[in-house]
Formats: structure tokens, sequence, C-alpha cells
């Protein structure tokens, strides 16, 4: 982010995956106790977790728990570890509260619901989602299969500099996120029979 462009993309740095590892440490320390917490899944998601990949310089990590646990216990825990509760820049700022629904699936509408937490001295955007949320194992599985697939990445590395070259004195990058979701909206089904396949070869 720069001042004249809030979805300013810097190149990929190598430091970015430790930086989360040990942010996710110290939340699953946060929410020791919860119900689910032993079970949980937490993971390093987005275009920081991609190795080569150029990136908004914002860590994205990502908490898959059932039960969801209330906002104000979660957030009671989190914001010792400096964390607050992150609002969007619009009334109708994507994937704030909800997920914006998606899938060939019909799903019960709540498990689009999630939590949303900002860390100003990490850089830090934490997402806790349903543990069976789909955008929780989209996100999973679109990381993966761009670490796999050098060329998709780096065309999707060609899409988001040309986006945000666009963002250009924008009071916020929500058009930049949405833009983004052409190129998911294309390679969803690719990832999804990518991820199937990879599972089924490991479960061998």
């Amino acid at each position: 982010m720069t001042d004249d462009n809030p979805a300013a993309i810097a190149e990929h740095r190598p430091e970015w995956a430790a930086r989360a590892a040990a942010l996710l440490v110290d939340v699953r320390s946060a929410l020791a106790g919860l119900p689910g917490a032993g079970a949980a899944a937490l993971d390093h998601i987005g275009s920081t977790a991609v190795p080569g990949l150029a990136a908004k310089p914002f860590l994205d990590l990502q908490v898959r728990i059932a039960p969801l646990p209330d906002e104000d216990e979660l957030l009671a825990r989190l914001a010792p570890r400096g964390y607050v509760r992150a609002r969007g820049s619009r009334p109708d700022s994507p994937g704030v509260d909800r997920d914006l629904p998606r899938g060939r699936i019909e799903v019960d509408d709540v498990v689009w619901e999630k939590r949303l937490y900002w860390h100003e001295d990490a850089q830090a955007i934490l997402h806790v989602r349903r543990f069976d949320s789909p955008w929780g194992r989209y996100t999973v599985w679109f990381r993966d299969w761009l670490r796999a697939h050098p060329a998709e990445r780096d065309r999707y590395a060609r899409l988001k500099q040309r986006l945000s070259a666009q963002q250009v004195g924008k009071a916020d990058y929500d058009d930049y996120t949405r833009a983004k979701t052409v190129f998911f909206d294309e390679v969803q089904a690719a990832f999804e029979a990518w991820a199937a396949r990879e599972s089924r070869s490991t479960n061998r």
C-alpha cells in the first residue's frame, strides 16, 4: 500500500512465511480452551503464502473452527495479541462479516458467516471461518494449486499488477478485490479438480 494506491503490490518476500507461522502459533495459543480449538485448522493463505507471487504486503491468516466462536469471546482472546475487529471501508465491502456465496453445490447460508480481524503492527489480516466454510477450503486449494502451477501463478501476478495500477487515487482496495475474482472464477473448476486428485493420491 502507498499513499496514493491502496492496492500497491510488492515483490514476494521470503520472510513472509516465517512471520505468518509465528503469528499462527500465537493465534492458536489465544484460542486454546475454546470449543473446537483443538481440531481447528490454521493456515497462511492468500498471495503472501505463494512463493514467487507479488502481493499486497499484508499477511492473510485463516482459522477454520467448529463451532464458530462467539464474536465477543473471540475478540477478548485476540485483542491482547494485537488484533482488532476489522470493518469494511464501505457498507458492502467484500469478505468482512460473511464471504460471498459461490460454488455449484447448494449449502446452508450460515456457512458463509465469518469473523475478520486486523493486526496493525504485524500488518496481518485474520479470517476466522466455520470449519465447513466452502471459502475455507477454496483458499487453501487455490493457494496450493498456485504453488504447484508456476505458469498460472505468473498469469495471476500479471493480472494483479494490471489491476493494482488502476487503483491509484482510490480510497480503498475494494474494487481491486472484486476485480480479482475474474481469475478465481476462471480457474475454480481447475483447482477444485486438482485438489480432489491430490487428496485421492495422498489417501492411497
